[in-house]
């Protein structure tokens, strides 16, 4: 599984046909994702840490990702932390929208002590 982080507000508006598109897609090229499920709470840190609303770990299953899947070398986006980044990770970048139909499971991450865990 690969997993996308997003807030609940864009997940809802990136919705559109049975596909979603995140709104950086325009500026990107391509959906940012992680490959497990350690990485994506460092990514929720790096990125994420200051946001009030809710927080979803979009779980997705590449085999039912009808877009190509690279896995790359991080793009970190501006503005964003650096807990994520390590000398040899890779990260999966789908170029293209995700079918719904890829989509195993939504969860709502939680804070516990300040910072992003899972459920």
């Amino acid at each position: 599984m690969i997993y996308h982080l997003v807030v609940e507000p864009e997940w809802r508006r990136g919705q559109a046909e049975a596909r979603y598109t995140p709104a950086r897609f325009a500026v990107d090229g391509f959906v940012h994702c992680t490959g497990d499920a350690q990485t994506t709470l460092e990514v929720a840190a790096s990125y994420f840490a200051g946001i009030d609303g809710r927080l979803l770990a979009v779980e997705l299953d590449p085999a039912r990702i009808d877009v190509e899947v690279r896995w790359e070398d991080p793009v970190p986006i501006p503005g964003g932390g650096i807990e994520h980044l390590r000398e040899g990770r890779t990260f999966p970048h789908v170029y293209g929208s995700i079918p719904l139909a890829a989509v195993v499971r939504v969860v709502e991450l939680v804070r516990v002590d300040g910072r992003w865990a899972w459920p």
